[in-house]
């Protein structure tokens, strides 16, 4: 037996132990005989390594060449940046935890500029952070919502010039939750009705934290207080609504309420992005703008005819026909039967094979 990154592995090895995808779904059986297709799934899973069966004597060449070309495998600069500003941005919050300077803006907007370059190879519905840990979500979630804003800015038609502010927005939303204990945040069980009202407070935090910040406008400091708001005033801190929160503020909860949801938290495991996109669209009635929800949904799901998807029983399928309609719940083609989602709403398509 040894270990191997899949970008080493053959056709026609033997897995030997169950590889498990992030939503601790079994992707393979051991025992499994490798085949090319095979090989994209466990790319487009981006499953790091697999353990194979060896013949007498080989496993120590096998493992030799295995650890070689994994140290000689070229990371995307999508991922060095993505890296680059993982650091940067704990140590901002932990600075600004001790009380110290306010944020290095021109660092962090020259960091996130460099990242946003490569964010082609970033996709909202299948992307996972690499060595993602639990204490890290803090900065994981205003990553990945900077990044999705700064695409949902886009799609919505904002101009140019506004769309790194959005990002900005998007990546400095939370900042306020640098001042939140700790204990609080990493709390594994649901929060009290005090500690609720506690972390809430993370709004205004973060506003008086950016307020006095020269360098950038006031839409991205508004969007720290804002971001929890919504159309019929049910939000917080305010309770404000419709045409006092900001755009910027309205376009970052849409990807803030879907990375919560869609990556693993201390008290709560991660959920298929499709049943949270449908979770979005219920609340786009009152709750959130109804075009930028629709937005966000249209060009997320942009599915293609072929695209292989795993359903919520594990079975896996290819895409035949996207109604307009239903975005999330196209038909998929499982070993030759039709699978209509739209009318077997016990179903929902678990996770993206390939996109």
């Amino acid at each position: 037996m040894v270990t191997v990154p899949v970008s080493q592995l053959k056709p026609g090895e033997k897995i030997i132990e169950n590889v498990i995808t992030k939503f601790n779904n079994v992707l393979f059986m051991k025992g499994t005989i490798v085949s090319e297709r095979d090989l994209d799934i466990l790319r487009a899973f981006l499953i790091p390594s697999v353990q194979i069966e060896v013949k007498n004597g080989e496993a120590d060449s096998a493992l030799q060449e295995a650890t070689s070309e994994e140290q000689a495998d070229n990371v995307l600069p999508f991922h060095e940046h993505y890296h680059k500003m993982l650091h940067l941005l704990r140590r901002v919050f932990n600075t600004v935890a001790s009380g110290g300077y306010s944020p290095p803006i021109l660092e962090i907007r020259t960091t996130l500029e460099a990242l946003i370059k490569n964010i082609d190879h970033y996709n909202v519905l299948t992307f996972n952070p690499r060595h993602f840990q639990l204490r890290d979500f803090i900065y994981h979630n205003s990553i990945m919502v900077s990044l999705t804003s700064y695409l949902l800015a886009k799609w919505h038609g904002l101009s140019s010039k506004e769309l790194m502010q959005v990002a900005l927005a998007g990546l400095l939303h939370d900042i306020g939750n640098a001042k939140v204990d700790p204990a609080i945040l990493h709390k594994p069980a649901r929060l009290t009705a005090e500690e609720a009202e506690g972390m809430k407070r993370h709004t205004i935090i973060g506003y008086n934290i950016l307020r006095p910040v020269p360098a950038i406008n006031e839409g991205v400091k508004l969007c720290a207080l804002q971001h929890h708001e919504r159309e019929d005033g049910s939000g917080y801190p305010l309770g404000i609504q419709g045409d006092k929160i900001h755009l910027y503020s309205k376009i970052v909860a849409v990807p803030d309420m879907f990375h919560a949801m869609t990556t693993d938290r201390f008290h709560k495991k991660a959920v298929s992005p499709y049943l949270v996109l449908e979770q979005l669209q219920k609340e786009s009635f009152g709750k959130m703008q109804p075009a930028i929800i629709q937005t966000f949904i249209s060009k997320v799901t942009a599915f293609h005819n072929g695209m292989l998807v795993r359903l919520s029983d594990s079975r896996v399928g290819e895409i035949v026909f996207s109604d307009h309609a239903h975005p999330t719940r196209p038909w998929v083609n499982v070993n030759g039967k039709i699978i209509n989602l739209t009318v077997e709403r016990h179903l929902h398509i678990q996770e993206v094979i390939q996109k």
